[in-house]
């Protein structure tokens, strides 16, 4: 008798445990929360080039400081895409071949996009963080 006893202990225990695991309350099984996978090539170090390259530069005068949008540019925080899907590798080519007025997808726009930001002539590796860092800050954006 007490060895039944002692059996359905067990299996009560067993099935507690069990269930912990199952419903993630263990918190050693537990994957860590984890946030949008950086796409290849992408790190923090090219984010934050990306990052004072567009403040430094250009991009901040028509897209906005934080990228908000402003009268010769679209936000690139909100709202759909104008060119292209926000992919990285799409915001690479964007950048690199710039928008020309001919193809503004709102004509109320002034000015075209010019190719690896204008006077800039920006490098390939330039071209890629400010991308980047356009990707980074573009996640809520549809």
């Amino acid at each position: 008798m007490r060895s039944i006893r002692a059996l359905s202990a067990l299996l009560v225990v067993i099935a507690a445990a069990g269930c912990a695991k199952a419903s993630g309350t263990d918190a050693a099984a537990a994957p860590a929360p984890s946030g949008p996978v950086m796409p290849a090539g992408v790190t923090a170090a090219t984010i934050a080039m990306g990052d004072s390259i567009y403040h430094s530069g250009g991009c901040q005068r028509c897209h906005g400081q934080k990228g908000v949008g402003g009268q010769n540019g679209p936000s690139l925080v909100a709202g759909p895409w104008l060119h292209g899907t926000g992919k990285f590798e799409d915001l690479v080519a964007t950048v690199t071949n710039g928008v020309p007025r001919t193809a503004l997808k709102d004509q109320s726009r002034r000015f075209p996009m010019n190719p690896r930001g204008g006077p800039m002539n920006l490098n390939d590796d330039q071209v890629k963080a400010v991308a980047a860092y356009v990707w980074s800050i573009s996640r809520d954006k549809q």
